[in-house]
């Protein structure tokens, strides 16, 4: 699991790289902060963590319960393996806001590091009690159970990660916590997921499959022959000078349902979506919705219209595949609205619609791409 702790990418993952908006100290009495705070950021990309922990704490000399500031002071702290501060910091947080899942999610990769699997399992679990949505925190949890060798929980937990986000199926092929659930059915299965996945976004032989998904060729080619068997891909031949060589692809029951991607000019996939696009329509109208109950500050009828972003039977699914980011913050926002009511939906009104309109124009975009 020691990839998760890549910085850069880590930071990416979290959605905690965003700059903060550039104003002056005339109209943001806040713009201190904020300028201390984008100084950090550029450090730690600089990988200097000592020089950004320094900003990062002078910035909270500003604001001491930024939960902004204190996630990068923490995850700094964390990267120096400064295990106790850290530990310090997400606790101050999770006083500020218990149902905070980056922060129990990161409390949880800090025991990991120090070995404390139960204390880690503890903090993961509730984690993914504050945004069941939190990909991230599933397959964490799958691997401090993995290490505590609880392997059907360890299983279930990877397949729940893998739901919401198909790259955990790629992730576990060679993450060395997974060594006691690598021999299991469940996980071989998850290896054809991993194959299935390889083949849809256009890899379809053996050689691309096995470069793109880090499988082992024996592994790959035993996952190939089981899809075949279960019917959910095709092989062709096409020739490579005096040979044949095999050619996979979905069948076309799988591919209407999944999609496929195929690789166009320059390597860049294009993605085509299953047709008919699912309720994208009735989405665009529920945010027509949504965005007045938010204008009106009216808190009930907002929290019932989020519930339509949420829930699987509305349109919860298609905003976990195609607003993954938008539909996690959501959830949040509901939890946060039923515990501090109206003044939070007041405080956070502009983050809200914004998010709203963001989801608006992309969808109007796919909308239009599909019509085309």
């Amino acid at each position: 699991m020691k990839k998760l702790f890549q910085k850069k990418s880590k930071d990416k993952d979290n959605g905690e790289e965003k700059e903060p908006r550039t104003e002056t100290s005339l109209v943001d009495p806040d713009y201190n902060r904020k300028k201390l705070f984008k100084k950090g950021v550029n450090l730690m990309a600089d990988e200097k963590l000592e020089e950004a922990a320094d900003i990062f704490e002078q910035a909270l000399r500003i604001e001491p319960d930024n939960i902004e500031t204190l996630m990068k002071l923490g995850y700094a702290r964390f990267h120096l393996e400064d295990y106790n501060d850290a530990l310090k910091i997400y606790d101050k947080i999770l006083d500020i806001d218990v149902t905070n899942p980056e922060a129990w999610n990161l409390k949880a990769l800090v025991h990991y590091e120090q070995k404390n699997y139960a204390k880690a399992l503890d903090a993961i679990e509730k984690a993914v009690e504050s945004d069941p949505t939190y990909a991230m925190a599933w397959y964490n949890k799958a691997c401090f159970l993995s290490l505590v060798n609880q392997v059907p929980e360890s299983l279930e937990a990877l397949k729940r990660s893998i739901e919401i986000d198909v790259k955990n199926a790629r992730k576990s092929i060679r993450d060395k916590d997974f060594a006691n659930v690598r021999i299991e059915e469940g996980f071989k299965r998850i290896v054809e997921v991993v194959v299935l996945e390889s083949i849809r976004q256009g890899y379809h032989t053996i050689g691309s499959i096995v470069w793109t998904t880090f499988l082992d060729k024996v592994d790959a080619e035993d996952a190939l022959r089981k899809l075949l068997e279960k019917g959910l891909i095709i092989q062709n031949e096409k020739r490579d000078g005096l040979s044949k060589i095999p050619i996979y692809d979905l069948s076309s029951e799988v591919a209407e349902r999944m999609g496929k991607e195929k690789k166009g000019l320059f390597g860049i996939t294009k993605k085509q979506l299953p047709k008919p696009v699912k309720n994208l329509k009735e989405i665009s109208q529920a945010i027509q919705s949504v965005r007045e109950a938010i204008e009106e500050e009216d808190i009930e009828k907002t929290m019932d219209l989020f519930e339509v972003f949420i829930d699987p039977t509305k349109s919860g699914e298609q905003m976990i595949e195609q607003f993954f980011e938008e539909h996690r913050e959501i959830r949040l926002w509901k939890i946060r609205l039923k515990d501090r009511g109206v003044d939070y939906l007041i405080e956070n009104k502009t983050k809200m619609l914004n998010l709203f309109d963001n989801v608006e124009v992309t969808i109007t975009k796919k909308l239009r791409n599909e019509i085309a």
